[in-house]
């Protein structure tokens, strides 16, 4: 049985540990709405920047973007994996990470190469350890994403798309439903399905206008095209991002839960060893007083 010194360390040691989960957990809980909000404040440009390019699709069917152009065969793939930067945020890598394995070997079985860009540490170094092609990648993000720092890994798959290079594009990612509840989703980015561009009677109602297009349709759609992508894939870190405080928050409350049910639990040991020691004592006492008398 260990000593009392030994059980006071212990109950000290986990005190402190109890300590820095739970400041993490109210850290996350601060970030955690912040990222929230950010993610919902992202969502309005996407729906309207969607509803602009859906329109203009339909209105010049002389002219195909070649996003939404889809291949015949399916020989090279590309995979955006977003991650986080740092752990202590439960299974929510871990489960992204499971469902892009699955993805991976499916790929393999059907004979598809593919080249990755990985967007965070964590999902870096699960791409290396998996000998994948990475063609780019950006760490050390932060806590707030920034566009110009996700366009660059990006766009090398975008422009391999369209260079015929890659015959489809997908995107992993951490998909936010609830703070207790984060989807690990996996979406095919390009080519653009019909099903992103589908309005409900009253958007079609809204946007039922004619453009004038300057300096000519076919730059005018690129652009947007390109811009529509890039906010996919913006929305796509933002919620990530969201998941990854929320997933942390929950993981560090459990934490702390854990080890105050440890210094309980240690609490009672120690006492059960004092009380121990001190029945011996009494005994030794009594014990040497009757020898003596």
């Amino acid at each position: 049985m260990p000593s009392t010194k030994e059980i006071r360390l212990k109950i000290k040691s986990v005190q402190n540990t109890r300590k820095i989960t739970k400041a993490m957990e109210m850290v996350a809980a601060s970030k955690m709405r912040k990222a929230q909000d950010r993610m919902r404040n992202t969502r309005p440009y996407g729906d309207k920047i969607r509803n602009i390019v859906a329109h203009l699709a339909l209105a010049n069917p002389e002219y195909r973007h070649p996003f939404v152009v889809k291949r015949d065969t399916i020989r090279n793939v590309g995979l955006i994996l977003i991650s986080t930067d740092k752990g202590l945020c439960g299974g929510l890598n871990t489960n992204v990470q499971r469902a892009v394995l699955q993805m991976v070997r499916q790929w393999e079985g059907e004979g598809i190469k593919f080249e990755a860009s990985a967007l965070g540490n964590k999902g870096f170094g699960f791409l290396q350890r998996l000998n994948a092609n990475i063609v780019a990648s950006a760490v050390q993000l932060g806590d707030k994403p920034h566009l110009e720092r996700l366009i660059g890994p990006v766009k090398i798959l975008l422009d391999g798309y369209a260079e015929g290079r890659l015959d489809a594009v997908y995107i992993a990612y951490s998909r936010f439903v609830n703070t207790m509840k984060q989807e690990p989703l996996i979406e095919q980015l390009l080519p653009l399905s019909a099903a992103r561009f589908e309005q409900t009677p009253e958007e079609k109602r809204a946007y039922s206008w004619d453009y004038l297009y300057e300096p000519d349709p076919q730059r005018v759609i690129d652009e947007l095209m390109t811009r529509y992508v890039e906010a996919l894939v913006y929305q796509s870190m933002a919620e990530n991002l969201a998941s990854e405080q929320s997933a942390r928050m929950v993981a560090m409350k459990a934490a702390s839960d854990n080890a105050k049910k440890v210094i309980e639990e240690l609490q009672l040991i120690y006492n059960k060893t004092r009380q121990a020691g001190i029945t011996k004592e009494i005994s030794e006492i009594v014990g040497g007083a009757a020898a003596v008398s």
